[in-house]
């Protein structure tokens, strides 16, 4: 009993520490935050040896090129191939989530190098999600495609402008992330395999939350530069007194 006991006490506290090693430099806020951060903690002891980060890159990158790649058979054959965006998400989701955490389990980290290559290729996956919505829709609702790319790009510039303002890198907005994006569009994915043309509503809704979301964020961002501004103007007065 007492050996079971400390077994699971072990267990747990291995646990916390892979948790607490694979969340550096990074502060999330998403509402999934708990079960995916679990959910990495499990996998990431798993990864053979022999697969990189860059390996885990390029996996997630295929996803979202699977995705893009639904779109276009949908569009010419049946809407029943929108079910491989979905399955692009997942793997986009292992490949993305999974590259940087693993390189700090390994301690091998290259935080500014995994930095650009991350937003290079998720602005990369925004474009081909958006286009392959484009292709996919007919007349007016095309423009909801490009409405996403800009929206969702929106969200990353305020991402790194926040990182410049408050030196903390955090790649939610509010309790949206990643991850919850790929949940809500792999959702008005299913929604369209079972209702045809459901998507241009729902698509439109999607981007009208990521302009809230975005408008929010901005002027949450504004106001933290503002006090930084304030609080550096202070600073320097204060050294010139000194002085």
């Amino acid at each position: 009993m007492r050996k079971t006991k400390k077994t699971q006490n072990q267990k747990k506290r291995e646990y916390f520490e892979i948790l607490n090693t694979i969340s550096k430099g990074r502060h999330r806020t998403n509402i999934l935050k708990k079960p995916e951060q679990s959910a990495l903690a499990y996998l990431v002891k798993r990864i053979p040896a022999w697969v990189s980060s860059d390996m885990l890159t390029f996996f997630g990158f295929c996803g979202s090129l699977l995705t893009a790649a639904s779109f276009v058979m949908a569009a010419y054959w049946s809407r029943l191939y929108l079910l491989l965006g979905i399955l692009g998400f997942i793997i986009n989701w292992f490949g993305d989530s999974l590259d940087g955490r693993l390189a700090y389990y390994r301690n091998k980290p290259r935080k500014w190098y995994g930095f650009s290559l991350d937003i290079t290729v998720d602005w990369l996956t925004t474009v081909l999600i958006g286009s392959g919505y484009s292709l996919y829709t007919e007349g007016f609702a095309k423009f909801f495609g490009l409405a996403f790319v800009v929206m969702y790009s929106w969200a990353m510039i305020t991402t790194l402008m926040r990182y410049k303002v408050t030196d903390q890198y955090s790649i939610d907005t509010g309790i949206l992330g990643p991850t919850e994006v790929r949940v809500v569009i792999s959702l008005i994915l299913l929604a369209e395999v079972f209702i045809k043309d459901s998507i241009v509503y729902t698509g439109a809704l999607a981007c009208v939350v990521l302009l809230v979301v975005n408008v929010i964020s901005t002027v949450e961002l504004l106001i933290v530069a503002d006090k930084r501004d304030k609080d550096e103007k202070e600073s320097n007065a204060g050294s010139k007194t000194e002085g």
